[in-house]
């Protein structure tokens, strides 16, 4: 007999799994009050069959279930290939683009709806898709999964590909907020700068973010700081997250951090210190991946107040089934 759910609120960080099935000690984690959702990876899959018993398994711990997201965009960044389509990378339908734009977009229109549709299909929530930074030809972690360099290009391919995904029933995340496309550097490895105006950021690589208005239902920031708006990486500034993102385009969806444990935040100190910079500088989830017993430090330090709005955002994300 199935043990019945756990009637409890979601909290705000995202933690991962070792393998294609939940073991005991990871049911265990994700009963915690402060975890929120499961981010999964190439690790967690076998086979279509084993993730539906795999998301179905982490769907019944908790009532409301969790949020289950992947890295699923196509190209180098899809987790999930045996069984599934085979999706381009981005870069294609920017060529296609430059070619016949109306192609381009009825392109990505399909490509977001079997995005979702397969993942839907198999429990997955959510797809941390589209990426939004502008191909700059300058930084070789974003390359082909960028979709253009024209700021108006990426804008209607990547509404275009929201319109499939929110047609299939599956919500999205824009990334990475405000533009990963010209620093030279990973942030998985080191943290990138990027040393143009704020206005220069805003008019071109922000673009996007502020065209796609209610369209976007969530943002990822980048670790990577843009020292003549703020010393801090957006994914720690109040100043991108609250005075920029919030308050000067009006986005009013959820805000996930990017990976905690990825170099570029290692700035920040601690993984409690860095969640805490997070959230406080607007963030409403954190994500701690491939690092289990971070993850298990953060949640035994970490102190959280849960408010409705951040319960609205997050529910928003979660597919009517």
């Amino acid at each position: 007999m199935m043990e019945p759910a756990l009637q409890r609120l979601r909290g705000p960080v995202v933690v991962d799994l070792a393998g294609t099935a939940l073991t005991e000690q990871e049911r265990e984690r994700l009963r915690h009050p402060l975890v929120g959702g499961v981010i999964l990876f190439a690790r967690n899959y076998a086979s279509r069959v084993q993730l539906r018993r795999l998301c179905a398994a982490i769907h019944g711990v908790r009532s409301p279930p969790l949020l289950i997201a992947v890295d699923h965009e196509g190209g180098r960044v899809q987790r999930f290939r045996a069984g599934f389509a085979a999706i381009e990378p981005m870069r294609r339908l920017g060529e296609l683009w430059d070619q016949d734009p109306l192609a381009a977009c009825a392109r990505a229109t399909a490509i977001g709806h079997i995005i979702g549709s397969e993942l839907l299909g198999c429990g997955v929530d959510l797809s941390f898709t589209p990426v939004l930074d502008l191909d700059h030809q300058r930084s070789a972690v974003i390359g082909d999964r960028a979709l253009h360099s024209d700021p108006r290009a990426v804008t209607m391919l990547a509404r275009a590909l929201l319109c499939g995904l929110l047609d299939a029933g599956m919500a999205h995340c824009g990334k990475h907020f405000p533009g990963h496309g010209w620093a030279h550097a990973d942030s998985h490895h080191e943290l990138p700068e990027d040393e143009r105006s704020e206005d220069l950021i805003l008019a071109e690589d922000a673009l996007p973010y502020r065209s796609l208005g209610p369209l976007l239902r969530a943002v990822m920031p980048a670790h990577l700081v843009y020292p003549r708006v703020d010393a801090k990486p957006a994914g720690f500034s109040r100043r991108w997250l609250r005075e920029i993102l919030r308050e000067r385009l009006g986005f009013q969806g959820l805000i996930f951090s990017d990976d905690l444990t990825m170099e570029g935040a290692s700035g920040a100190g601690s993984i409690l210190a860095r969640a805490r910079a997070a959230l406080g500088a607007g963030c409403d989830m954190v994500l701690v991946c491939n690092r289990p017993e971070l993850a298990d430090e953060l949640l035994a330090g970490l102190k959280w107040t849960s408010t409705q709005r951040f319960q609205t955002r997050l529910q928003a994300l979660m597919p009517r089934r």
